[in-house]
């Protein structure tokens, strides 16, 4: 696995639950070490390990803490260019919803040798949309239902969101929008500015 995969695991839990906490998690994991190298490469086996032992120290369930993970991806000032990377995928959030099938290769645009699971969007009916997420990495659908709780919010848009469970085609996020203009969106601008 991708280093900055294990990477955000680690700055999710330092950044919400401290230094100390990340400590335990990567000692319940027998890591042997407690930073990960955001360009190096890890055994599959270590982000599931590392899932589980963060899981364990925080004394919750392991699908919550997947999801806490992908709302910080897309709300916490220190991964900022995540969500400006998500914000490119429409001016609406149907717009970026249909973006989401191209989301593995655009970030391999920015990092060739980071391969996303596969996410493909469904449209059903007006407003009514399925997103099946295909990963070795069971839970991944619930990193996903973080990132659109989150961007939902961004964009203003009341919706419901429910993780129906995985088969073998993945596991699947039903989302169906409430409202479009339910609350004003976070500012978004084009072009980055230097402060």
């Amino acid at each position: 696995m991708h280093g900055l995969i294990n990477r955000a695991i680690q700055s999710f839990v330092v950044d919400s639950y401290g230094l100390e906490t990340w400590v335990e998690a990567t000692r319940i994991a027998n890591l042997g070490f407690v930073e990960f190298e955001s360009m190096l490469t890890y055994g599959d086996e270590v982000t599931p390990d590392v899932l589980n032992a963060v899981s364990n120290a925080l004394d919750r369930d392991r699908n919550e803490v997947m999801e806490d993970i992908g709302t910080y991806l897309v709300s916490n000032p220190n991964v900022e260019a995540l969500r400006r990377l998500l914000r490119f995928g429409g001016v609406n959030f149907v717009e970026f919803l249909h973006s989401l099938d191209d989301l593995p290769d655009r970030a391999r645009l920015a990092v060739s040798d980071l391969n996303l699971p596969q996410i493909e969007l469904r449209e059903h009916a007006h407003g009514h949309f399925s997103l099946v997420c295909k990963s070795s990495i069971g839970g991944y659908g619930h990193v996903m239902m973080g990132v659109l709780r989150a961007m939902a919010d961004d964009y203003g848009v009341l919706a419901v969101l429910e993780h129906e469970g995985s088969d073998e085609e993945g596991e699947t996020i039903s989302i169906t929008l409430i409202e479009t203009e339910f609350a004003e969106g976070r500012s978004f601008d084009l072009g980055a500015r230097a402060l």
